[in-house]
């Protein structure tokens, strides 16, 4: 069969082996301690739930407007508002079937043909895909190691041409949990205006946040009027609220803009599932209530983080890593332990879930095949038994595999 020259360049998964063989491995009986996930381990809120629940039961099952029912695109511009400190028009707020929906429809809406989009490296596997689909070029700029990868005006100077339209920036950062300061949003906010490059600032991660000085990581909301260009935030449920399988994420930027997207979506999916707008219309009409909740969760997941810092210094000290300032992964340089055949991150993956049982995603997938990522979203128990497991296949700094 013949396909059609919009998906010539889409890439497999580059975790799908990894994947795959987890799955045989638990089907043969094996026991398998999975730290590939990208999914809080908790449930969804009870009350927000109930709202869900009450909206079924309400008959809230019909289709809605296509960019979310209004009551929770303004709850929505309420909460962004508490995020910024200034007025949000709740018209530029366009709910979709995750935020992965929401980049897409920023993606695909804003760049085309010709152009060229920066992408903060290490991404998020689905940026450079979705980029591609727009039929622009991915160029994926990675800041220094020793910075934890953050990016500088300096990194994207020397990665900008004529052809630049966009710049996709993830903080808290998924794969390396690495988080900009507000003064380093600023600086590269301003330099994008300056260049008239449309920034697309990913904050799902936003409110799992381990450092002191705030309670949330900075966001681009908070930056004064005169730092920022033209921009779409993305941002949604599916984290913070330990939400994924509800799918609500949603976009905010201009009216005029998210007019456009709430058009392009209205060919695509319509609207999100009305009951999962119904459950999220009480996670965001409740500030109060869901700061708790939320403020809960970060503690516990930072928690996890400090343990498993102390951990991978104690089991695994030859191995470098960023430590999280965010999100709930840590991203962990491997290539000391490439040998013949184990030579890069999937072999690796493959071989250590093999002897291990252990199942962690390919740094490839995430642009850098130096590195693995392992997600802390599990237990302390199950955390520290996975690394003791590695711990013991890998052994002492001299050991070979």
């Amino acid at each position: 069969m013949k396909f059609s020259p919009n998906i010539s360049r889409l890439e497999p998964s580059a975790t799908i082996a990894v994947s795959t063989l987890a799955k045989r491995l638990r089907a043969e009986g094996r026991d398998i301690i999975d730290l590939s996930a990208g999914e809080p381990d908790f449930g969804t809120p009870e009350w927000i739930s109930e709202g869900g629940i009450e909206g079924i039961r309400s008959g809230a099952t019909r289709y809605t407007p296509v960019s979310g029912i209004p009551e929770l695109r303004r709850a929505i511009a309420g909460y962004l508002e508490s995020v910024g400190g200034k007025p949000v028009d709740w018209e530029g707020v366009v709910v979709g079937a995750g935020a992965k929906q929401a980049l897409f429809n920023a993606a695909f809406a804003l760049f085309g043909p010709g152009d060229e989009v920066l992408i903060g490296a290490p991404y998020w596997t689905s940026y450079p895909q979705m980029v591609v689909l727009a039929r622009a070029e991915p160029i994926p700029v990675a800041g220094d190691a020793d910075r934890n990868f953050l990016l500088t005006k300096a990194d994207l100077d020397a990665a900008c041409t004529e052809r630049t339209r966009g710049l996709i920036l993830c903080s808290p950062s998924n794969p390396t949990g690495a988080v900009y300061t507000l003064e380093e949003l600023r600086e590269i906010a301003e330099w994008a205006k300056e260049k008239d490059i449309v920034l697309i600032a990913d904050e799902i991660y936003r409110e799992i946040y381990f450092g002191d000085d705030r309670p949330c990581a900075p966001s681009i909301l908070e930056l004064p009027a005169e730092s920022v260009g033209p921009y779409v935030l993305i941002d949604g449920a599916s984290k913070c609220f330990a939400m994924t399988g509800w799918r609500i994420g949603f976009s905010y930027t201009e009216v005029e803009v998210a007019k456009k997207l709430g058009a392009l979506q209205s060919h695509a999916t319509s609207n999100a599932a009305t009951p999962s707008q119904m459950a999220a219309l009480s996670a965001y009409s409740d500030l109060e209530r869901a700061r708790e909740a939320k403020q809960e969760m970060a503690a516990t997941f930072r928690g996890r983080r400090d343990k498993v810092v102390s951990l991978l210094q104690e089991l695994l000290p030859q191995l470098s890593f960023v430590e999280p300032m965010g999100a709930f992964y840590f991203f962990i340089r491997v290539d000391a332990l490439f040998r013949d055949g184990v030579s890069d991150s999937t072999a690796l993956c493959s071989w250590l879930l093999e002897e291990s049982g252990v199942a962690m995603v390919p740094g490839v997938a995430f642009g850098d095949d130096r590195f693995v990522r392992v997600s802390f979203a599990t237990s302390d128990e199950l955390m520290e038994s996975a690394l003791r497991r590695l711990a013991e296949v890998v052994g002492s700094p001299a050991s070979t595999v």
